[in-house]
């Protein structure tokens, strides 16, 4: 079986008690499917055929993983899959994006608009499993419940953070890489894919001799994240910020280079006490060629850029919980900060947007900052002067 993990698939073995008999990941080629329902139409064309094969699990690549990538590409999402027979009547597809959180929503889209197909179930996401008696084989490594444990670590300047770490009994320092992955992995089956992605803010693995603190079952891990999300959405739930009335400052600083940084940020908003009520950073990048005009963009394309803020700041309002934080421009490209309660509405624009907008060149991501550390290089004025 093959399980892929931050971009790089490592063939392992999984002992699943009570999973599914066969599970396989296979990534993505050409088609022609432009729509969900064209998808689906797709698919049910076919179903019966690709129930054979997962059935037998003796050819799926061939006979269904190679066509239904091919059927996927053309959505663009970013989709992996999974598949496996739940009983001796049922087979299972599960859509996944392997912990990427711009193309959560995506999967989540396509699944709930599935049609009733007897003898399938469609899933979104990995879920969690209950792992007990179940042992995960990576790079000569073995993970269980047995071998494993976890605690946390308290930030007193950053009280909502979770930062888990987990103790290993066989950690070496030389092979630490490798072990990681093996977490994550265990992690995921544990605890489900989203909330992998979505509760827990830092993760870690140390041997039983740095430990810091008693570790605890992994088995608990999944009650603490949902007892520590559930105080953290009572406490900011409600907490919105109104920009409205606040101020943009123009800031001047200088790269290694000599060329000019140019930043529009809400300072008010870089000072604010409840930015985790906001922990989701969405950051657009803009590359075009400022080599004539010391690394700034020529009035075309700047006008188009300011063009495109404009319209995200139209759809992402301050007031349903997406707060445009500051810009900055120079050395031949533009990054647009956005603060969020969210990840998946701020993902749908993002793919929209970028396509509307074709004639610059646009990349993305999204990813969880309680604390907009990332940004915290903006936060001081010693690093930036007005203008």
């Amino acid at each position: 079986m093959y399980l892929e993990k931050f971009g790089k698939i490592e063939k392992c073995n999984i002992i699943l008690d009570c999973f599914m008999g066969f599970l396989k990941f296979f990534q993505k080629e050409d088609t022609n499917i432009e729509s969900y329902p064209d998808f689906w139409r797709w698919f049910q064309q076919h179903e019966k055929r690709f129930y054979k094969a997962v059935q037998k699990a003796d050819n799926i690549e061939g006979d269904f993983f190679d066509e239904l990538s091919e059927a996927l590409d053309q959505l663009n999402r970013g989709y992996y899959f999974l598949a496996g027979m739940v009983d001796d009547e049922t087979a299972e597809l599960i859509f996944t994006v392997d912990g990427n959180i711009n193309n959560l929503v995506f999967v989540e889209e396509i699944v709930a608009e599935a049609p009733q197909v007897p003898g399938w179930k469609f899933t979104a996401h990995k879920q969690a499993m209950d792992i007990s008696g179940m042992q995960i084989e990576m790079e000569g490594y073995e993970f269980n419940e047995e071998n494993l444990r976890f605690y946390s670590n308290e930030h007193p300047q950053q009280p909502d953070c979770i930062d888990i770490v987990a103790v290993y009994d066989h950690f070496k320092e030389e092979d630490a890489e490798a072990i990681f992955r093996g977490l994550c992995i265990y992690i995921d089956n544990l605890i489900g894919e989203l909330n992998a992605v979505t509760l827990i803010d830092r993760l870690s693995v140390v041997s039983p001799a740095v430990a810091e603190k008693e570790a605890i079952p992994m088995a608990k891990l999944a009650g603490y994240l949902v007892w520590r999300e559930k105080e953290f959405i009572e406490k900011y739930e409600a907490t919105r910020f109104n920009t409205v009335d606040e101020n943009y400052s123009l800031m001047e600083g200088q790269l290694e280079n000599g060329h000019p940084l140019l930043v529009v940020m809400n300072s008010d908003l870089l000072q604010w006490d409840a930015k985790m009520s906001h922990p989701w950073i969405m950051g657009i990048e803009i590359n075009y060629s400022g080599n004539e005009s010391n690394g700034l963009p020529d009035d075309v394309t700047y006008h188009s850029m300011n063009e495109l803020e404009e319209e995200l700041m139209q759809i992402l309002k301050d007031s349903e919980g997406y707060l445009n934080v500051l810009r900055k421009t120079g050395d031949n490209e533009r990054v647009i900060f956005f603060a969020c309660k969210d990840f998946r509405k701020p993902a749908k624009v993002l793919y929209e947007i970028s396509a509307k907008y074709a004639n610059l060149d646009i990349t993305y991501d999204i990813f969880k900052d309680k604390y907009w550390e990332s940004l915290s290089y903006f936060s001081s004025s010693t690093n930036i002067k007005p203008i």
